[in-house]
């Protein structure tokens, strides 16, 4: 049985689990990257759930755009009468059929695609809805009010967002604090000993406004899963062993392995999965509430799950930051220099 441990959702009062479910493995069999996924049908669907909700896993994610709305179907059915016991997600404005106004983030695709995740999801409700990246065409005024609308109507509880630039997600704060809105309590970002981009400045901003990083791909499309070494992966139907699966998220090969080395001789010590090692690298990181992590199998997640309960050391913790650092990025090795010994009390 796993201890499963809760942080807060940005400063709602709302707690969530520190593993939540990701459900891209939930759907789309028949097609390349479905089945590269998973491709799971409702009777996995239901035990990959299931087994999530026994070990204290809260927050479940989902997206309208995965396997054309497949998983958010299969996610509700899957909940069905435990649906309260979950801090459900799902997320809009990737393009989800033909035509100019089925993508993007304006209020008319916005209000759309809300109601066609109700209905697939089974419920009345989502707990949090979110901006699934930046629309270069919608003002992102016009956005914020109409989730701001929703909230009010209660449709949505929290609102969220997920790739956007710092400035972004700063300014989307900043207009939603001067007019009263609904404020984006979660930036969901990617974050993994492979792709680190996100301390330089989203998880700072992170911090300083209470807004949770809640983390995708925190093992890197499962490089850091312990199924793949230099000579490929160890593992049959692997997504990375799939034909023409997409190098996503993209990482420098000629660095990984160097750090999956000490991912596993850490785990080694622990007598744990190397999964288990990564996830809680992230975990332990500042401004962190929640890593999404998929499964195709129950007891994927139940690994997963169990780095709730792993405390690294701080020796694991500078081995693993010093295989996996890059250079310090401009300006902040100006700040090395210039700071004159100057540090926050």
């Amino acid at each position: 049985m796993v201890f499963m441990k809760y942080r807060m959702l940005g400063n709602t009062g709302v707690h969530v689990s520190t593993v939540s479910l990701g459900t891209m493995t939930f759907g789309g069999a028949g097609t390349a990257l479905g089945d590269a996924l998973g491709g799971l049908d409702q009777a996995a669907a239901d035990a990959v759930v299931g087994r999530a909700l026994d070990d204290g896993i809260t927050l479940v994610d989902t997206a309208d755009v995965y396997s054309g709305g497949e998983s958010e179907v299969l996610l509700g059915k899957a909940l069905g009468a435990r649906r309260d016991d979950v801090v459900l997600a799902t997320k809009f404005s990737a393009r989800v059929g033909e035509g100019p106004n089925r993508v993007g983030a304006s209020r008319l695709h916005l209000v759309r695609a809300l109601e066609d995740s109700l209905r697939r999801l089974g419920t009345g409700h989502v707990d949090l809805y979110q901006l699934h990246s930046f629309d270069p065409v919608t003002p992102i005024h016009e956005t914020l009010a109409a989730l701001d609308d929703v909230v009010r109507q209660g449709k949505v509880r929290y609102i969220g967002c997920s790739n956007l630039a710092a400035w972004q997600l700063m300014k989307a704060l900043g207009l939603s604090d001067r007019h009263g809105w609904a404020r984006f309590v979660a930036s969901q970002s990617y974050y993994s000993l492979l792709g680190r981009d996100v301390e330089r400045e989203i998880a700072p901003l992170a911090v300083d406004q209470a807004v949770s990083l809640l983390v995708w791909a925190p093992l890197a499309g499962g490089i850091l899963s312990g199924k793949y070494d230099r000579t490929g992966s160890s593992e049959a139907g692997s997504r990375r062993s799939a034909e023409n699966y997409p190098d996503f998220p993209p990482v420098d090969h000629s660095t990984a392995w160097d750090v999956v080395d000490v991912v596993r001789a850490v785990a080694g010590r622990h007598e744990v999965s190397p999964a288990q090692v990564a996830l809680a690298w992230v975990l332990a990181q500042p401004g962190v509430t929640s890593v999404v992590v998929g499964a195709k199998r129950p007891d994927q997640i139940a690994d997963s799950a169990a780095a709730a309960e792993l405390e690294l050391t701080a020796e694991d913790l500078a081995r693993l930051d010093a295989v996996s650092r890059g250079a310090r990025p401009y300006p902040d090795w100006v700040w090395d220099f210039a700071g004159g010994g100057r540090v926050p009390a």
